[in-house]
């Protein structure tokens, strides 16, 4: 039997890395579309993703394409019209992307968008749900709700099944930004004032992110379907900070300084930002997940965290 053909933006970056390899682990025929090939490419595309790009020479004969490319998230957003480049990177690359997908006859189109459709933070004990309205709060959370209207059109007026996949944060080997400030304080294993801190947050390991991936090109049950995932283990800043140490071989140090004292030090500051990121919330329930799919995440949080130092570079 003739293997199944996957078309993968992405794959150059942290999340298409590894599902390109997966998938070629699964025994697919992996085509990569975008500016550079991953470590494991089979077939690649050199195609600028935009808005404007003619796709369809990378998506003949393909039966599901996984788009994860995407302008990421940053902190410190320094373009002049952010909104303008979310929207033509995320929004309108994806539309372009996914309508000139379902013209070429793909049977499925999995999108790799953010939970920051859903909103920013949760109250304690609400959760983030498949039914929530969306409340994005950023350039970045708008372009990814933006884009998922535009493909649902696109799963109306065409055969092309949709899936939308949101992943809070994603957390593994070769992981960039905040994640990693924290893995390598972890290392260091300085007494840090953050023993107190009792928040509930969802994150995902990547190899969860994947294995749900995976598991949604074929399930008959993912047709046009939105998924929220997470590794189902919601951790405080505290708890999390001590899984890092213990995966780092060392035994954690923090000091039980007081919330308020933190917010406190933070406005005297300015950086009451910092304290919010570390303290606030953002649950996912994925009951929705499990129970379409029968799935649930094969790796737990202190694996996934272990899986982390595996990575040499990250000293």
């Amino acid at each position: 039997m003739a293997k199944q053909v996957i078309a993968l933006t992405g794959a150059s970056g942290f999340v298409g890395g590894a599902l390109s390899k997966a998938l070629s682990e699964h025994c697919y025929q992996v085509i990569e579309i975008g500016r550079r090939p991953s470590k494991n490419s089979q077939h690649f595309y050199e195609a600028e993703l935009s808005s404007t790009t003619d796709f369809s020479a990378c998506l003949k004969g393909v039966d599901v394409c996984i788009h994860v490319a995407a302008r990421a998230h940053v902190m410190n957003e320094s373009a002049e019209n952010p909104a303008e480049v979310y929207n033509e990177a995320n929004t309108k690359t994806t539309l372009n992307l996914a309508y000139q997908a379902a013209k070429e006859g793909v049977k499925r189109f999995i999108f790799i968008s953010s939970i920051k459709v859903n909103g920013e933070s949760t109250s304690d004990g609400h959760p983030f749900n498949i039914n929530d309205t969306a409340n994005p709060s950023d350039p970045y959370g708008f372009s990814k709700a933006e884009a998922e209207l535009a493909l649902k059109d696109i799963m109306i007026h065409t055969a092309m099944e949709v899936v939308i996949i949101r992943p809070p944060l994603v957390y593994g080997p070769g992981v960039k930004a905040n994640f990693l400030s924290m893995l390598k304080l972890a290392q260091k294993n300085l007494p840090l004032p953050l023993g107190s801190i009792k928040n509930k947050r969802s994150l995902v390991a990547l190899d969860n992110l994947v294995d749900l991936i995976v598991t949604c090109i074929n399930h008959p049950s993912a047709a046009n379907q939105t998924f929220l995932v997470s590794d189902d283990h919601d951790v405080s800043t505290s708890e999390l900070l001590q899984m890092m140490t213990r995966a780092a071989g060392k035994t954690p140090r923090l000091l039980p300084v007081p919330v308020s004292w933190l917010k406190l030090a933070a406005k005297l500051t300015g950086k009451q930002a910092v304290i919010e990121r570390l303290c606030g919330n953002l649950q996912v329930d994925i009951s929705h997940t499990k129970h379409m799919l029968d799935w649930k995440p094969p790796v737990e949080m202190e694996e996934g965290i272990r899986r982390c130092f595996v990575k040499e570079d990250l000293c």
